[in-house]
């Protein structure tokens, strides 16, 4: 965990588009190529989604409305704070990806991994994560329109709704409504479809930071504005740990349900967040959004690597 593979394949991705950035006739085909498969990945997420889980969960309903009220509340309200006190530190368009971070879906398969090494409630881990993922295909993209408008910029136009609907939502409901009949052959296909995935992604990253390297990324984000941008991302992620341990002791949870409220609850997902990124950012925008998702992806795994192995070594006795 503590230097992830797929992660250092992204950056390579952002190195070779910085150096041989695809432009002109190459950059129009890969773009038609990575919407294609993003298509292909939400109706694929649609077809994983556990409709069983989802439904087994509603008994909890206490631990998932707090970890969506995290995820999608105090979130972003703590993005917006870093932002109010720390402008000055950033271009626009770098905070605009830290908001962005604020507003994603929780990760299902680390938040997951996390709470069964720390010894925490597992099944309701999968179920928040499930439910995170379900509600932020529709939430998501209203957030970023609601948090732009608050961060004084432009809200959701017409167009960007209908091709969220067209490329994000509509291929995620058809799949999950096809999954009584692909559900088992998804299934049994998780590290080939995990390929699609990561393939889509790393197709994503390198249009995105090639659109963006050919209008000039790298005149506006210099090597002080990324070790600034780490420092934002390791405050945020310190603020929401200590906001999901407090509020989910302070509820009355048990220890298993807490941890599962402190790992569901922090993570933000970079595999629904380099797709979505694609989607409501086209062409050059994309990149420095990617920036901070990337970076604070990289972080949560090796913090809460960390924080899990030390739940597990203070476990109470049986």
């Amino acid at each position: 965990m503590l230097l992830d593979p797929f992660i250092v394949a992204l950056f390579v991705c952002v190195v070779l588009a910085s150096l041989l950035p695809v432009s002109g006739a190459p950059a129009e085909w890969l773009d038609g190529v990575t919407t294609a498969a993003i298509v292909l990945l939400f109706f694929l997420h649609g077809v994983r989604l556990k409709r069983d889980a989802l439904i087994a969960g509603l008994g909890h309903w206490r631990l998932h409305l707090l970890i969506l009220a995290i995820t999608y509340a105090a979130f972003p309200l703590l993005g917006l704070g870093l932002r109010l006190v720390g402008g000055p530190l950033m271009t626009p368009s770098l905070w605009l990806g830290v908001l962005f971070i604020c507003v994603l879906p929780s990760t299902v398969q680390s938040s997951i991994a996390f709470t069964s090494i720390a010894g925490g409630n597992v099944a309701a881990s999968l179920c928040a994560a499930a439910f995170s993922n379900l509600l932020g295909v529709l939430l998501t993209p209203l957030l970023v329109g609601l948090v732009m408008q608050m961060d004084g910029g432009h809200g959701m136009s017409g167009a960007h709704v209908a091709r969220i609907a067209l490329l994000l939502l509509a291929p995620f409901v058809v799949g999950h409504l096809l999954r009584p009949w692909l559900g088992d052959w998804a299934d049994r296909r998780k590290t080939l479809l995990s390929f699609t995935d990561r393939g889509t992604i790393l197709l994503a990253v390198y249009g995105s930071f090639s659109a963006a390297v050919v209008s000039g990324l790298w005149q506006q984000v210099d090597a002080v504005q990324l070790a600034v941008l780490v420092g934002v991302c390791c405050v945020l992620l310190a603020l929401v740990l200590g906001l999901t341990f407090a509020v989910a002791r302070l509820a009355g949870f048990d220890r298993a349900d807490q941890i599962a409220i402190v790992f569901a609850g922090s993570k933000k997902s970079l595999a629904s967040g380099v797709p979505m990124a694609r989607v409501l950012f086209p062409g050059a925008a994309a990149g420095p959004m990617l920036l901070p998702i990337m970076i604070f992806h990289q972080i949560q795994l090796v913090v809460c690597a960390w924080l899990a192995r030390r739940y597990a070594a203070h476990r109470p006795e049986a």
